[in-house]
């Protein structure tokens, strides 16, 4: 049986969650001077959109209101998406990151360490990247098993070109 008031907020709001197409990330309750604020991050492998957040956020509203697992005080119910640099902790975080650059946090045995690289694919032993090139070097491949993995983060990136404008500045240079 689960103990602590997370743990038991995980257990009534997450089927709820599911039910909407979306996975349940992230539960955290923060005292805000004598409010309290339960927030909850969602997410799915599409994203989630603006009435989906507003679609879940009233279901989780009306399911706390049933329960009295926030107790009798007030409290503020925000619901939102992970965010831009976003931490990558499960499998299905990494594979939502597919063409992102990524700033990886490298174990002890795998050198120690930071390396930002792109995500080009994941499957269940570990992550295949791009290393960027540096000073006109071509980028480089490579493989990192999760276990080499100690943190991993997504990099916002302002200046990258999509894949469109890729491919036709490359036919105009043939």
């Amino acid at each position: 049986m689960s103990t602590t008031q997370s743990e038991r907020l995980r257990e009534l709001l997450e089927p709820l969650v599911s039910s909407q197409g979306l996975d349940l990330e992230e539960i955290a309750v923060d005292s805000v001077g004598r409010k309290r604020v339960l927030r909850v991050v969602v997410d799915s492998d599409t994203g989630a959109d603006l009435d989906q957040i507003a679609d879940v956020s009233r279901a989780l509203s009306a399911k706390l209101d049933e329960s009295d697992l926030m107790g009798q005080g007030e409290y503020d119910l925000e619901v939102g998406t992970p965010g831009a640099e976003r931490e990558l902790t499960e499998h299905r975080h990494y594979v939502r990151a597919v063409d992102r650059l990524v700033k990886f946090k490298l174990t002890e045995a795998a050198g120690a360490g930071e390396l930002v690289a792109r995500i080009l694919e994941v499957d269940d032993e570990g992550i295949d990247t791009e290393v960027p090139g540096v000073k006109g070097r071509k980028a480089t491949a490579r493989r990192l098993a999760f276990a080499d993995v100690a943190k991993a983060r997504v990099q916002v990136e302002f200046n990258r070109k999509n894949k469109n404008e890729e491919t036709e500045e490359n036919a105009e240079e043939a």
